[in-house]
């Protein structure tokens, strides 16, 4: 998911911005470079499909767990059955027969047990490198207005990031908005793809003000804060608030300027 300068991207940015000056080419450059070795750029890259897999595993369980905890008064007890079926056989790469297992929940009244059906049907369509499926599995999720809000929103982010290459910086941009915010419990994961498209479409300022707040957020993983302060800092925002913490945190000495030994 590399960025390309906006004067060569064959997008339409969502702003209209001047001929890029010598300097902005690059800065250019030196962001896409960075994105281009950056953890995140080789996670979707690589292993998009196998993380979209076990959180759709993980959310398959719950779900299973959450029918089974409540069939004694809903009589969901086959329901809950099909589910650990349908893991098992996930769990043992038959990602088509898990799919048709579940196949029978996608309509079930249940909204916990349609909604696990789904995302598992997600992950085997992306298992067996059917991506459009798992887009289209992701979209329907996220606008089942009876799914848990929580899965709603995290199917649309998976829907996006399943198809990031292949969407406008625009899109992007507006699907995540409400979830690319401070505080939010997705803004990690919403946040970094919202910036990339921001940077995608032109827009420097707007993606280093977010990639900054993502730097700043200490409720997110230091892994993800240090990609978006190496982004912010190309983008010319400091997003740094205490460097004598951040140095320590890095294991460095402040004062002598010296990388601690592991004990």
């Amino acid at each position: 998911m590399a960025l390309k300068p906006t004067s060569g991207s064959n997008k339409t940015p969502s702003v209209t911005v001047d001929d890029p000056t010598p300097e902005d080419e690059i800065l250019m450059r030196e962001i896409d470079e960075a994105v281009r070795q950056d953890d995140a750029t080789q996670f979707f890259q690589k292993y998009g499909v196998m993380l979209g897999s076990g959180l759709a595993l993980l959310l398959a369980a719950f779900g299973g767990y959450l029918v089974w905890d409540n069939y004694t008064e809903s009589g969901l007890e086959a329901q809950s059955e099909t589910l650990v079926q349908a893991l098992d056989q996930f769990e043992g790469s038959d990602f088509a027969g898990a799919s048709a297992t579940v196949e029978e929940l996608t309509s079930a009244d249940n909204d916990g047990a349609r909604t696990s059906a789904r995302f598992m049907q997600a992950a085997a369509a992306l298992e067996q490198g059917e991506t459009a499926k798992a887009v289209e599995l992701y979209g329907t999720i996220a606008s089942d207005e009876n799914a848990p809000p929580a899965l709603r929103d995290l199917a649309r982010i998976r829907e996006v990031a399943t198809n990031f290459d292949d969407r406008e910086p625009a899109d992007v941009i507006a699907k995540l908005k409400d979830l690319a915010v401070p505080g939010n419990p997705f803004f990690g994961s919403a946040g970094e793809l919202t910036a990339i498209a921001q940077l995608e479409a032109g827009n420097r300022d707007a993606a280093g003000a977010l990639f900054g707040e993502i730097a700043k957020d200490e409720e997110l993983p230091e892994t993800l804060r240090s990609r978006a302060r190496q982004m912010a800092g190309l983008l010319g925002i400091d997003a740094v608030d205490d460097v004598e913490q951040l140095l320590e945190d890095q294991g460095i000495d402040p004062e002598a300027g010296l990388v601690e030994q592991p004990q």
